[in-house]
């Protein structure tokens, strides 16, 4: 049995509203679950995780769970340090406290998730400018959730030999098959469901996806478009469906994190028409959980969710004439439909199930506590002239 930990989780307010915070809420339970003592620092808990789906004290939080100042770090004396987004302050303040304790630092890297705005990009030079150098420094090792992620911590000056990938988990509990959603019911939404959750923002690509549906199954009346996010409707969405002549067939949902699991398990089709490597693979690797056929656009980081499995099929993105092709051969296939939906849920079950994640971020923390401190000279920082 490997000797127990005590692991220190640092995230920072901004970095959690940009990227979210369920990673580190989700990691340090599991990492609890296998015997750890965890601590999340630098963020209230009721930033860390929904609070439709949170109890009461996220695991691993405490009564100074939310202070980012290193005294408190300090004072829970951690094996290991984990630090959120390479640039971020958090990862500043991790990165000091592992020399002055001479403990390892892992970052975690998730990649510029919804593009940069003004004042995301502005807020990622200050950080390589002021601490960027002295973070890749001083951290030990690397993980990255997608392969697009890993090549921006390249691009950010990272070696690569120093960068493991390591997907999010997802709570194959909370996302099955078999589950029945009781908003489908109060809507009336009739027939079979193509879903969409997760951004709404223009590079979601859902304009793209009801020009699709009106051009195919749209046309019949034995099927339903679902768009669920957690915020409000854009109003460009309900109007290309007004405009298409679909309004009656697409159903916009604003729903909670607590009913995602039953309105993703109960669809026919789920969607994700993402336009470029903005959009992260989370939804995706639920609705494969949740034993759902996935379309997505053909895209490196959706890609790499999908795997080798034959889980759905692909379209290229952007390409409204293609996705129209790949939604009507998905939808006229109702028997591969069910063997990918079979795929799915096994291919969750090997790659994204939170206790293998969990078991993987546990044997790097291992190996690094086990591994005499790299040189000096010797950081986790490869030549810019690289």
């Amino acid at each position: 049995m490997p000797p127990s930990l005590r692991i220190a989780l640092l995230v920072d307010p901004l970095t959690v509203l940009v990227k979210g915070g369920r990673h580190a809420a989700e990691l340090a339970a599991e990492l609890e679950a296998r015997g750890h003592a965890v601590r999340v620092f630098g963020a209230p808990p009721s930033l860390l995780v929904s609070a439709d789906t949170a109890p009461e004290r996220p695991a691993g939080t405490g009564p100074d769970g939310f202070a980012i100042g290193g005294r408190s770090v300090l004072g829970f004396e951690p094996d290991v340090l984990v630090a959120y987004d390479a640039l971020s302050p958090g990862a500043w303040v991790a990165s000091r406290i592992a020399r002055r304790r001479k403990v390892p630092l892992l970052l975690l890297e998730a990649g510029k998730l919804g593009g940069g705005s003004a004042l995301r990009r502005a807020l990622w030079a200050v950080g390589e400018r002021l601490w960027g150098p002295y973070v890749r420094h001083t951290a030990d090792a690397l993980v990255a959730l997608d392969p697009i992620a890993r090549t921006q911590a390249v691009a950010e000056g990272f070696a690569p030999d120093r960068i493991e990938i390591l997907p999010h988990g997802v709570d194959l509990e909370r996302w099955r098959p078999g589950l029945s959603s009781e908003r489908i019911f109060r809507h009336r939404i009739l027939g079979r469901m193509l879903l969409h959750t997760g951004s709404l923002e223009p590079h979601s690509g859902c304009e793209l996806l009801i020009q699709a549906f009106a051009n195919t199954v749209g046309q019949r009346g034995d099927w339903s478009l679902v768009i669920a996010g957690s915020r409000h409707i854009p109003p460009r969405l309900v109007a290309a469906a007004d405009r298409l002549g679909v309004s009656a067939r697409v159903h916009f949902l604003r729903v909670t994190e607590a009913e995602l699991p039953g309105l993703v398990s109960s669809c026919t089709l789920f969607a994700q028409p993402a336009l470029d490597d903005r959009t992260g693979g989370l939804s995706l690797q639920r609705a494969m959980a949740s034993g759902r056929p996935v379309l997505a656009s053909d895209l490196p980081r959706l890609r790499f969710f999908m795997g080798e499995g034959e889980v759905g099929l692909t379209a290229a993105a952007g390409d409204v004439h293609a996705w129209t092709d790949t939604l009507r051969r998905a939808a006229a296939a109702p028997v591969a439909r069910e063997r990918w939906g079979r795929n799915g849920r096994k291919l969750a079950e090997q790659r994204f199930a939170w206790p293998r994640v969990a078991a993987a971020w546990e044997a790097s923390m291992l190996s690094l506590r086990s591994t005499e401190a790299p040189d000096a000279d010797v950081p986790l920082q490869a030549a810019r002239a690289e």
